[in-house]
């Protein structure tokens, strides 16, 4: 059974979804002041191998994930490029999606923006204040912190032990420092919607709420977003939404930073690599494997190595499966007893709390068994190692066979093919003449530029190193 570490808690806990079969999950999306960085889609990743799990593991699965198009980052944003804040919303949310298409994250289910939900958070703010839980002053509506008894449970943190890091603005007429804005009135030249406290903006926290319990139901059963959400931002989702009632999130679960040196890649620090410029010297797969393979409550310290060693933890992977569909043939790649025992040892590691470095752990010693099985000729086995590998890695969104044609080859490998055999004929025919010196300078140049030859009964046969 699947085990998740559910940050309210604070434990590992079974998972045990609302309704039977079913998985809804809601992601914090992002806020698109800026293209996405390797943080952004580092969480996404986190999220789309949990839902991948899911659905290799019999569930049907619901995902929102949502955009915040209209912000103070946003309208900041804009202002300093001079053009509409809607412009660059839409540019910055463009990005985004081409960056987890790239990367091989899955569409969600539904894709709310913030801009498009207004009513649903005019209706929460409301059922707040009648709670008593809010209150409008000078245009804007405030959460009354104080007010609701469980604030903190989420993070730990408890009102009477936060400091104040900012001043109240005289304009904004909190009654206490610790209260937070649901509603903010407008400002000159900033978007507005009309409401009954007058006109203005939603607040960040509030985004959240109302549209995850617009599509998911007042009670879903995983939240997940990346640990620099946990506080502020999904406290006050929380107190916001138990405040009404609603029994929102049943798991809290909270992916890593990734660091640049010891600094945590973040916009406001400028340490952040975006995802385009990153995309420019590498592949989309060797990027995924490098943000996917540590799990998902671990930080990643990002080097120049990073990217290398995955890279080249790929390739292992995918020469095995090339080599291995190129052998096998039309043999069927159905599981055997050999190849279950795999998957069993996978599916343990990932039913822990998505431990991918131990999945990957298992992922590679198949190949390793393999390898030896294409080394004995022994193409049964062959073709059910491919058949879990395969499977395997699909789960982590890695599968070069279906998911990442490119990297099995494609038209790419049909053409060096074809390349290679017009020197493997030259080859054979110098060994005809006895002329071997020639015969060994080719091999020797195709060795020089990365290929393996081997000599087999049925003629010779390259692979990559």
């Amino acid at each position: 059974m699947l085990r998740l570490h559910d940050t309210r808690s604070r434990e590992l806990r079974a998972f045990e979804p609302l309704r039977p079969g079913m998985a809804s999950i809601y992601v914090c999306g992002p806020t698109v002041q800026a293209a996405p960085h390797l943080g952004h889609v580092r969480s996404a990743i986190s999220f789309d191998i949990l839902r991948r799990w899911l659905t290799a593991s019999g569930f049907e699965v619901v995902v929102a994930r949502n955009v915040t198009d209209i912000d103070d980052k946003i309208l900041h944003a804009a202002s300093h490029a001079g053009e509409p804040w809607w412009a660059l919303a839409e540019r910055n949310s463009r990005a985004f999606t081409a960056a987890y298409d790239a990367l091989g994250v899955l569409a969600p289910t539904v894709e709310p923006r913030a801009t498009g939900h207004v009513p649903q958070m005019l209706a929460l703010v409301s059922r707040l204040i009648d709670a008593g839980h809010a209150y409008p002053s000078g245009g804007d509506v405030y959460f009354d912190v104080r007010s609701f008894p469980g604030y903190g449970s989420l993070s730990g943190q408890r009102p009477d032990a936060m400091l104040v890091t900012e001043t109240t603005d005289p304009e904004r007429a909190k009654r206490d420092p610790l209260d937070f804005a649901l509603w903010k009135g407008a400002k000159p030249g900033e978007p507005a919607w009309d409401t009954p406290w007058g006109p203005g903006r939603p607040g960040w926290h509030l985004e959240c709420s109302a549209m995850a319990t617009h599509y998911l139901g007042e009670t879903f059963d995983v939240h997940g977003g990346g640990l620099d959400l946990l506080f502020p931002h999904h406290e006050n989702e929380v107190a916001q939404s138990a405040a009404v009632g609603d029994g929102f999130a049943r798991y809290w679960l909270h992916n890593g930073m990734v660091n640049v040196g010891s600094a945590k890649m973040s916009k406001s620090v400028g340490n952040s690599l975006v995802v385009a410029d990153v995309l420019a010297r590498t592949r989309p797969a060797a990027l995924r494997y490098a943000l996917g393979a540590a799990h998902y409550r671990s930080e990643i310290t990002w080097t120049d190595a990073t990217l290398t060693e995955a890279d080249a933890a790929l390739r292992r992977l995918e020469t095995f499966l090339r080599n291995g569909v190129e052998r096998v043939g039309d043999l069927p790649t159905a599981a055997t007893d050999a190849s279950a025992g795999w998957w069993e040892a996978f599916a343990a590691a990932m039913d822990d709390d998505l431990a991918v470095p131990r999945a990957l752990g298992v992922v590679h010693d198949a190949v390793r068994e393999g390898n030896g099985a294409l080394a004995d000729g022994d193409l049964g086995l062959v073709a059910g190692q491919v058949h879990v590998v395969q499977r395997m890695l699909a789960v982590l969104g890695l599968d070069p066979l279906t998911q990442w044609p490119e990297a099995a080859g494609g038209r790419l490998h049909e053409t060096v093919d074809a390349l290679v055999a017009i020197a493997l004929d030259a080859r054979t025919g110098a060994r005809g003449r006895r002329d071997f010196t020639e015969a060994d300078r080719i091999r020797d140049a195709l060795s020089d530029a990365g290929l393996v030859i081997e000599d087999t009964p049925d003629g010779p046969r390259w692979r990559l190193t």
